[in-house]
């Protein structure tokens, strides 16, 4: 019995990672050059003129001269001017100083020959995958197998989102749809990774389906209640410019609303279902109103701190607003009025609503599912 147990858990994520597979093959379909004749190369700032720079304050516009030391492709070790172009934002510009690495632009002509270099930004990848591999090696060491499923599971998600998500909405799908095709399928392959096939897996993806589905509905009927456009996201209106004036902004804006949320509410019925199953474990004996009883006592004790999490989460995010609010002395009811603010309000209240529906749902299907079953 146990060696079949173990065959079906190899097998799960054998299909896990085939289809991982496949998803880093998966063309998104808009992979395509943006700049004829012309190659990104990571490179090594040698030095800077910023004589024609404008400097007032923490504010730079104009020109900064860099010279560059290509690193990879076809011109490596080459030795070229590139020009990066400030435009007195601090949220978009980026200024040099010899010895960074840089990822920068360079466009030549029909033969190969470089005629113009443009500073892009900071060369990052190899620093953000220093990161990763910190976070993969302490996930292993502290859960071993687990851990390194969670790592699959952890994968899955970010190529669901990269390779199905955004470019079936780029494509003009109805966002909602997409995102709880995408929502479901992460909730089902996450927590049979993490948990397995157990009873405790199953009490927690169905419990996680249905509020997913209710935070959804919220998130629907909150931006017509609130009347709130989604062109209120960050970079939404470049979407419309960039010529997908098919895209609903609103109802990708409820799609994200959902999506955030079921992370959450993953984490929370798991806790739930993992805590009434070492019940189950310890007292078999336990009916189903014993059994919802202990869920709701359980789902109490965390509830509480998952909702914080969350507020925190979203404030965090939007700490800068809120300051550039008060530091104009703009009144409170201005402040709860505004789309912004009433966005986040609305991003909030439908994931604290949807932690708090979990408990209960979670603790009726663990309650069917563990009761009297010794």
């Amino acid at each position: 019995m146990h060696q079949r147990f173990v065959h079906r858990e190899a097998l799960l994520v054998l299909l896990f990672l085939l289809f991982a597979v496949f998803l880093v093959l998966l063309p998104t379909g808009f992979s395509r050059s943006i700049y004829i004749n012309a190659e990104g190369v990571k490179a090594r700032v040698l030095a800077t003129d910023n004589t024609n720079l404008l400097e007032r304050g923490v504010v730079r516009l104009g020109e900064q001269t860099c010279t560059i030391r290509i690193l990879g492709g076809e011109h490596k070790g080459s030795q070229i001017q590139a020009v990066n172009l400030l435009s007195g934002k601090l949220e978009f510009d980026t200024f040099y100083q010899a010895g960074d690495l840089a990822w920068a632009l360079v466009e030549e002509d029909g033969e190969g020959n470089i005629l113009f270099a443009n500073m892009v930004n900071h060369y990052r990848v190899g620093k953000e995958l220093v990161l990763l591999l910190l976070f993969a090696v302490l996930l292993v060491l502290s859960s071993g197998l687990t851990g390194l499923r969670t790592l699959l599971s952890f994968s899955l998600a970010f190529l669901l989102i990269w390779k199905v998500l955004i470019p079936l909405c780029l494509k003009g799908y109805e966002p909602v749809l997409v995102a709880l095709g995408v929502g479901t399928l992460l909730t089902i392959s996450c927590l049979l990774l993490v948990a397995g096939f157990t009873r405790k897996a199953y009490a927690a993806i169905l419990s996680s389906l249905l509020c997913s589905l209710l935070t959804c509905l919220l998130a629907i009927l909150g931006t017509s209640y609130l009347g709130i456009h989604g062109s209120v996201m960050s970079w939404s209106e470049s979407l419309l410019f960039a010529g997908f004036e098919q895209v609903n902004l609103t109802k990708l804006f409820q799609a994200a609303i959902y999506l955030s949320c079921s992370g959450a509410i993953l984490d929370l019925s798991i806790d739930i279902s993992a805590a009434m199953e070492e019940l189950h474990q310890a007292n078999p004996g336990l009916g189903k109103p014993q059994m919802m009883k202990s869920g709701m006592t359980i789902a109490r004790s965390v509830v509480g701190s998952q909702t914080t999490t969350l507020l925190l989460a979203y404030i965090g995010s939007y700490l800068t607003i809120m300051m550039v609010y008060m530091a104009q002395g703009t009144p409170v009811m201005s402040i709860l009025n505004a789309q912004s603010v009433a966005s986040e309000i609305l991003h909030t209240l439908v994931g604290c609503i949807g932690l708090v529906l979990v408990g209960p749902l979670t603790s009726l299907v663990c309650s069917y599912l563990y009761a009297d079953r010794r």
